[in-house]
């Protein structure tokens, strides 16, 4: 059983005070791109884990690996004892700010409901997902959607046409812990108020009527300045691609990898090229793009 799964960028990304139980209130407005891990799920005795691709060395086999804890709380759900040997073929770069490791989460939770035979509805899977960590509802559900809670609170937001992006990959990766940590030192440094985060309406207007202009000068990170703070060359990335004219430029959440709006496929083949002169590699895609799908 194959299932592939996208990476996401956050197009606003507005963090609020830090909650009692650590996390942080978000208006978190997710956008699915068209790069891509895939799962595959094969009947075993036990739940295992294998991955292969772009930074594999880098991604846990056993109970640190989200995969696997999404088997298992999946076998946990079902109430019985079932074994998986999990493939992840990685393409989403590790610890870059795009989900990959909730994407390969979402992707085990289809793959064994499918392989195991449990018929259980995406409804399911997505109170199952939220348990597991913030993103990974979304990378079931794909497409554009308003996260609001810690992230996991989902409403389907309608977007027009295709929008073309442009993704530079950092060597080494970021932690999010300790982006969220560093973002708010600095507020504590600064004696910045926190209020309670927003949404950006013209931003979720340009969404809805495809209007890329718009909403390239709406991109927004609150944890761009943290990740800048931990990744100092990551100006020079962005600097670059709005000086080569991107619509937009933004990093995207924890980073370390940084996302540019272009105006066209043409535009964004054209800034990949000239963008990976700054960074590890930088790829052209699309969005918004489905959430976690069998092949």
């Amino acid at each position: 059983m194959t299932v592939r799964v996208p990476a996401k960028v956050n197009v606003q990304l507005s963090v609020g005070p830090v909650r009692d139980d650590g996390f942080h209130d978000l208006i978190n407005v997710f956008h699915a791109v068209s790069i891509y891990d895939e799962v595959v799920a094969v009947e075993a005795g036990k739940i295992t884990i294998r991955v292969e691709g772009t930074q594999a060395d880098q991604v846990p086999l056993d109970e640190g690996n989200l995969a696997v804890r999404a088997a298992m709380a999946l076998a946990k759900h079902a109430g019985r004892t079932y074994g998986a040997d999990l493939l992840i073929r990685k393409s989403i770069p590790v610890a870059g700010g795009m989900a990959g490791g909730s994407a390969d989460a979402a992707g085990a939770l289809v793959a064994c409901n499918e392989l195991w035979g449990l018929g259980l509805p995406r409804e399911d899977l997505m109170e199952i997902a939220a348990d597991l960590g913030s993103d990974v509802p979304f990378a079931l559900l794909g497409g554009t959607a308003l996260g609001t809670g810690r992230g996991e609170r989902l409403l389907p937001l309608e977007t027009s046409g295709t929008f073309h992006w442009v993704f530079a990959f950092a060597d080494g990766g970021l932690s999010t812990a300790k982006v969220y940590a560093e973002c708010d030192l600095m507020r504590d440094a600064t004696g910045t108020h926190v209020g309670w985060p927003q949404v950006d309406d013209t931003l979720v207007e340009a969404l809805r009527t495809g209007d890329a202009r718009t909403l390239g000068a709406r991109l927004h990170n609150d944890l761009q300045p943290a990740a800048i703070m931990l990744r100092h060359s990551l100006v020079r990335t962005l600097e670059t691609g709005r000086q080569l004219g991107a619509l937009g430029s933004i990093v995207s959440g924890s980073g370390p990898t940084c996302a540019f709006l272009a105006t066209d496929a043409a535009h964004a083949r054209d800034l990949s090229i000239s963008l990976s002169a700054t960074c590890r590699t930088a790829l052209p895609t699309t969005g918004p793009t489905p959430g976690a799908t069998i092949l």
